[in-house]
């Protein structure tokens, strides 16, 4: 066989790429062991990429904290917080910086940029503070480095409760089960929520302590130089090496009360004599209780049991699914060994389930997507065609995924959907071959090697070039900044390798295969009935469409101008609010959260009681499965409460309510509209109890701090507070946010002990003995802890005031202080409890000074442009103190100084904002691309922009198919509408390809563009047909949906208009047709 072959107008053609690889695959014996080894590899691939629900993307947050004992919240900005934020900001790769000082403490968190890695981040910091520890000032503690990336999120939670333990005992328990369960290979970092430390309590008061003559000091001293054993050397003895050891390390409550402190009167002083001496559960300084719901499965029920909550991250690059599923597996096993019969231990988060569930989901909707192609070309083209394509099929999708693998993806909902996607396009180019093979076939009447290797060469220019177009549609995307850009990361990646994998395929493959699953003369012969038929119906529907349009001017120009106006009334659908911009949608979750903020100063008590009612209202809905309770400390976070630091949650006066809802196949309703119904229910309770909440579902795409964040900067922090509650108040007014906060902080009272100095001097009592005794009474100072066995909590000696004292503080009047001169003074003597303000938190981003107000988009348009928009038309009528009318700042980020009030844009409107650029963005450069393609292949400047020219029609039937299925334009519908440039241009080259050979017969360009209509409108169906089955799969899907939308209406309205758009183009730029096939 020759490197040429002779087309059908009787002109010599080289076989090109394509037909040189169909020349050498054809009849290769490599040809078999190179398609089963692919599907091999992709089998070993689906087997061993690592399954996950998201996409892993590695966004380093490291939080650094900082102690200034004794310091005030403007002490501890300006004097620890501001030089150790300056210095954090001159790392490369840091994106944001972000701090809150208070009194006492601060945290600064460090925001690297997306792509960075977890571990040359925290080595950069830890290098940074190292090298500049002189920047803190005397008394700051050394800061505390504490990184936070997506591998600590927990992917399974387990909550134990009982009616028959106390919290205290199911810690002791929880302990035990966390360090059984981290024994399980590539299980990560574990943690316990909730439940109470045993503690040895010495109990004291102070008239008792007065009558002995004895202070907390010496309790203190006593007990910690008792509490001793160590190594004190050696001895022989004997011929024999003896290592010795002296003292003894404190057992029980009853070695701490028969410590002796001293003689009174002649008799020993014990610490019982003084102080009550026990083994029991530390005060609640938190609460975590359980709840089971109306669709609670079990036969046990739970109001409000104490409980608590062991979560379990896995490692990085291991396989969530096997983690999770060897968790549970091992929970299984040691129930009634570890886990006594007494102890319900429930699943309230898994991950590997959710992401196992989704997965197998989508591989279920990728093998309905497969069969929709399979019929589809069955019934176009036939059995044996249609077994080709199937074949084909497989390999391609495996062998992606086998890439995947190589490439470090993981096997997700995106990297599954970019399959999904890809099956409507990478069927196109087997179609194309398989269909033109046939049809050379048809008309030569033999199904010979030769004709079809010539089939092949000659779709195969237009084929790549058609294929390299949609790959430069969707590659640019990959570029995409931000969260978003690696999160769907695995679309134009993986799309492009399936597409350009589809494409050696076709030419290797489906000639293979073809020979051998080919038809007889007799099946041929009646093909070739059926197809003349068709093309005699086809030549007439097109004569009477496109002619008519071609001879009558008026007519033409009247089509033009009708599809411009279809267009800017597509686009006007937009403007009308009736198809809504948005990020994403919200997925169906099987939880959601409602987070909650007593009045600062609130005591735990009230508020697990508020979140206790809460919880019980919650359980009027009917797909609630069970419900935990958090106070004073917080849920085991998310990737959502990573980002927003719910997981620093611990004051009395915050709690958290969590809500397990039934699967998604056994409700009707979305996990969206519970929560909805979740606000309702609560906002009238919450206003009753004085208290916040914000009801937190999963975001579908990255997590930001809110939808609707308004970042406010002004010249000082009265103004900016002033400007924050006033534009609080304005969010109040627009109906379409809800959960309406600020970060300010309400002032609340503390108490402050004023030493009178003067007199403590002259009694020789200095203030950090009086700070001391006063820490020992009141904070449950930690005095050292007994060694009881293999407990995997330490039990801590403590000492204070019984809290029935505390709670009324001059009670504390007689508590004795150590004079220098060996007698006791009573505290009332030393000083006054005085009630002053506590510090407001003061926020900095990027080292300037703010305050936050957020809102969450809700309603019809539930996107934060909207009621964005709302707030900006309120501030038309405000004035700041400063005498500034606010506008904010949409595009070009924070204000440029903070001489006077202004304020930013953030939150999930910051997400959109960069994506839709981004991506406008890669849509410029993917057009620009195919333009250079298609010139490069058809040798002009005008030919390109008649095939290109259908591009915008896809917005025909992307807005409008938005608009009928009640749909928001979305990230992903952004991505369809890309794709599609790419798919529309390839159906676009063949009709012109075709054209330009026929012309080049001597027909007339008339004729010409009949003849490509009536030849290839078949195959671009097929091909517009297999994408639309290929995207119907994916409706259904909260996330994307907008994709589906795009791609299927989209496609099906382009493609119609394409068959008429592209002749009448050909037909206005003759000259050139003619002249590119020549040059």
């Amino acid at each position: 066989m020759s490197d040429t072959i002779a087309t059908p107008s009787g002109h010599g053609r080289k076989l090109g790429l394509a037909g040189l690889t169909a020349k050498a695959f054809i009849h290769s014996p490599l040809s078999p062991l190179l398609f089963f080894a692919m599907l091999g590899m992709g089998i070993l691939g689906l087997l061993s990429t690592p399954r996950q629900e998201d996409p892993q993307i590695s966004v380093p947050m490291i939080d650094v904290f900082v102690q200034y004992p004794g310091a005030s919240t403007e002490q501890v900005g300006s004097l620890a917080v501001e030089p150790l934020e300056r210095l954090l900001s001159e790392i490369p790769g840091v994106d944001h910086v972000y701090s809150a000082s208070e009194r006492e403490q601060g945290i600064i968190t460090v925001q690297f940029d997306v792509g960075e890695q977890m571990g040359p981040s925290l080595v950069k910091v830890h290098d940074k503070l190292q090298a500049n520890r002189q920047v803190l000032p005397p008394g700051a503690l050394t800061p505390v480095v504490r990184p936070k990336g997506i591998d600590d999120v927990p992917a399974v939670t387990l909550t134990l409760w009982s009616d028959e333990i106390d919290d205290a005992a199911l810690r002791a328990l929880g302990a035990k089960l966390l360090q059984s369960l981290s024994q399980i290979p590539d299980v990560g970092q574990g943690f316990v929520v909730g439940g109470r430390h045993e503690q040895i309590r010495v109990e004291v008061e102070p008239q008792r302590l007065a009558g002995f003559g004895v202070t907390l000091d010496h309790i203190a001293n006593t007990i910690r130089t008792a509490n001793a054993e160590r190594r004190t050397g050696d001895a022989e003895s004997n011929e024999q090496h003896l290592t010795v050891y002296t003292g003894a390390f404190l057992q029980s409550a009853s070695d701490v009360e028969r410590l002796m402190l001293g003689t009174y009167k002649d008799a020993p002083v014990y610490v019982r004599d003084v102080a009550k001496v026990s083994l029991e559960p530390e005060e609640y300084s938190k609460q975590v209780n359980y709840f089971t719901g109306p669709s609670y499965p079990g036969v046990a029920k739970a109001d409000g049991m104490p409980a608590v909550t062991i979560a379990l991250a896995k490692k990085e690059g291991s396989n969530g699914v096997t983690v999770a599923d060897a968790i549970l597996e091992k929970v299984e096993h040691l129930k009634g060994q570890l886990i006594p019969d007494n102890v319900h231990i429930e699943v309230t988060r898994d991950y590997g389930q959710t992401a196992n569930d989704k997965v197998n989901e989508l591989i279920f909707k990728l093998f309905v997507a497969t069969g929709a192609v399979t019929l589809l070309v069955l019934l176009a083209l036939g059995v044996k065609p249609a077994i080709v394509v199937t074949l084909v099929i497989p390999v391609v999708l495996l062998m992606t995924v086998f890439l995947a693998w190589i490439l470090g993806y993981t096997i997700d909902r995106v990297s599954l959907f970019a399959l999904i996607f890809s099956i409507g396009i990478l069927v196109d180019d087997a179609i194309v071959v398989i269909e033109n093979i046939y049809r050379r076939w048809l008309m030569k009447g033999e199904t010979d090697t030769d004709t079809a290797v010539a089939a092949v060469a000659e779709v195969g220019n237009p084929t790549i070039i058609a294929t390299l177009t949609v790959v430069a549609a969707l590659l640019p995307m990959g570029f995409v900044s931000g969260l978003m850009g690696p999160y769907m990361e695995p679309i134009p990646a993986l799309g492009s390798v399936a597409m350009v994998f589809s494409l050696f395929a076709a030419f290797a493959f489906t000639p293979w295969l073809a020979m051998r699953i080919k038809p007889s003369l007799s099946a041929l012969k009646k093909a070739e009935a059926r197809e003349h038929k068709t093309a005699e119906t086809l030549e007439r529907f097109f004569r009477g469409l496109l002619l008519p349009l071609i001879e009558r001017k008026p007519l033409g120009y009247g089509f033009l101008l009708a599809l411009i106006g279809a267009f800017f009334l597509s686009c006007g659908l937009f403007y009308a609010k009736a198809v809504a911009f948005k990020m994403m949608p919200y997925d169906n979750k099987p939880e959601f959260s409602v987070v909650l903020n007593m009045p600062e100063g609130t005591a735990l008590g009230k508020t697990a009681n508020t979140a206790r009612l809460l919880a019980e209202k919650v359980r009027e809905i009917p797909e609630v499965v069970a419900i935990q309770t958090y106070a004073g400390t917080a849920k085991p976070f998310d990737f959502n409460g990573m980002v927003r630091h719910y997981y620093l949650r611990q004051k009395p006066w915050q709690g958290e309510v969590q809500v397990q809802l039934t699967d998604k196949h056994a409700r009707e309703r979305s996990s969206h509209t519970i929560a909805l119904q979740a606000r309702e229910l609560l906002t009238p309770l919450a206003r009753e109890a004085g208290a916040r909440i914000t009801v937190v579902e999963m975001p579908p795409g990255p997590p930001v701090l809110q939808s609707v964040v308004a970042e406010i900067y002004g010249p000082d922090a009265a103004t900016r507070r002033q400007v924050a509650t006033d534009m609080t108040r304005l969010f109040e007014q627009v109906d379409s946010l809800a959960d309406v906060d600020n970060y300010m902080q309400e002032p609340f009272e503390m108490l402050r002990f004023e030493v009178d100095t003067d007199k403590a001097v002259r009694l020789g009592i200095s203030v950090d003995t009086v700070i001391r005794n006063l820490d020992m009474a009141l904070g449950g100072f930690k005095v050292g802890d007994v060694k009881r066995g293999s407990l995997l909590e330490p039990t801590f000696i403590t000492i204070e005031v019984p809290l029935a004292i505390r709670a009324n503080l001059t009670r504390l009047a007689d508590l004795p202080i150590p004079a220098g001169n060996g007698y006791t003074v009573p505290l009332t003597e030393l000083g006054a409890f005085v009630k002053t303000p506590q510090d407001p938190i003061v926020y900095h981003k990027d080292l300037r000074p703010l305050e936050y107000v957020v809102g969450d988009a809700v309603g019809k348009l539930g996107a934060p442009l909207y009621p964005m928009m709302e707030v900006e038309d309120l501030l038309a009528d405000y004035e700041t103190p400063d005498g500034v009318t606010l506008s904010g700042t949409l595009f070009s980020g924070a204000p440029p100084d903070n001489g006077q009030s202004g304020f930013e844009w953030g939150g999930e409107w910051t997400v959109t904002y960069e994506t839709f650029r981004d991506m406008g963005l890669a849509f410029g450069v993917a057009l620009v691309l195919i333009y250079m393609l298609v010139v490069a292949e058809f040798g002009n400047l005008v030919t390109p922009g008649v095939i290109m020219a259908p591009i915008p029609l896809t917005l025909l039937g992307i807005v409008p198919g938005h608009w009928l299925l009640g749909a928001d334009f979305t990230a992903t519908s952004m991505i369809g509408f890309i794709a599609l440039a790419g798919i529309i241009v390839r159906n676009s080259i063949l009709l012109v390809d075709f054209s330009i050979e026929e012309v080049a017969r001597g027909q007339s360009v008339t004729e010409a563009v009949i003849n490509a209509c009536k030849a290839r409108t078949r195959p671009i169906l097929i091909t517009a047909l297999a994408l639309v089955a290929g995207s119907s799969v994916i409706l259904t899907d909260p996330i994307f949906q907008g994709m589906a939308i795009s791609l299927l209406f989209g496609v099906l309205v382009s493609t119609l208009l394409t068959l008429v758009v592209i002749p009448l183009g050909c037909v206005s730029a003759g000259k050139y047709l003619t002249r590119s096939k020549i040059a």
